[in-house]
């Protein structure tokens, strides 16, 4: 249950913070919760903060079509051979986007658990995040559920990814009858520091998260503050898709971090696009 501290808004003007204690997670470390109702700010261009980020791992946009159909992004980049070594498949039913290997032996050279996971579920809502969590945000979706209460009650025993030294967060959405997103990450005692964001439905607009900053140091900097703005003109998954792929592709003289992108339309029915870098 989430305690207001703070009803006229405690990070910013327009801005609510709630907090909450859970006594411990799978690994038995206290969790602190935070949820902020974020404002909507100018945009200058669809995905220029994207564009500005050298690395960001992976990432969630949600929001809404000019046409008014819900919308569901996902990408990936990797540095490392095993998380390049990956592609984003649709299922046969068209209600899942699941991340497998493109090179077995490659990909046992990170770790699996990490590498393959369902990245996107649609059904009565749509589940979105960068790993198995995604199952787990599933089962809590109800078409009439508020999404941030459906990400507090799923995540709560999740912690971020055990990948020392990065300690890469775990990101997660989820659309059901409003959007909102969620970070998981490590704080600097080594405890699980949540972060639960409404994301505001307008047409043609969206709001990004990434597991990192995009900064290209060691260890990698994880994401903060609230997830940015992002504009979303595109009108089919296929544009939607191809436009967030080429938002990432590197500056002149860097590598090519690009692995997959996905896009998901939900509206009268479910569209789904992906783009892959290696087959």
């Amino acid at each position: 249950m989430f305690l207001c501290l703070n009803k006229k808004g405690v990070a910013n003007a327009g801005k609510i913070l709630y907090y909450s204690n859970i006594p411990a997670t799978k690994s038995g470390l206290q969790t602190v919760n935070y949820l902020v109702r974020s404002i909507w700010l100018p945009m200058e261009h669809a995905f220029k903060c994207i564009q500005n980020m050298a690395y960001p791992g992976r990432l969630i946009i949600l929001g809404m079509s000019p046409s008014g159909e819900t919308v569901a992004l996902y990408a990936i980049t990797g540095r490392s051979p095993s998380s390049q070594a990956r592609r984003l498949e649709i299922t046969a039913d068209q209600k899942k986007v699941v991340v497998f290997p493109t090179d077995e032996a490659t990909l046992r050279t990170g770790n699996p658990d990490l590498l393959v996971y369902p990245a996107i579920i649609c059904g009565q809502g749509i589940a979105i995040s960068n790993g198995t969590q995604t199952e787990t945000v599933f089962q809590h979706v109800a078409s009439d559920a508020y999404p941030v209460d459906v990400l507090s009650r799923a995540l709560r025993m999740w912690d971020y990814e055990p990948d020392e030294p990065n300690f890469t967060p775990r990101i997660s959405g989820c659309i059901t009858c409003g959007a909102a997103l969620s970070i998981i990450k490590r704080s600097p005692q080594g405890s699980s520091v949540r972060y639960f964001f409404e994301v505001p439905l307008t047409r043609g607009a969206g709001k990004m998260i990434a597991t990192y900053t995009g900064a290209q140091q060691q260890p990698l900097p994880s994401f903060s503050g609230e997830p940015l703005d992002v504009l979303l003109p595109w009108t089919t998954p296929h544009a939607a898709a191809q436009a967030l792929y080429e938002a990432l592709a590197p500056q002149p003289g860097n590598p090519d971090f690009r692995v997959a992108t996905a896009a998901v339309f939900a509206g009268d029915s479910i569209t789904i696009h992906v783009i892959n870098r290696h087959s």
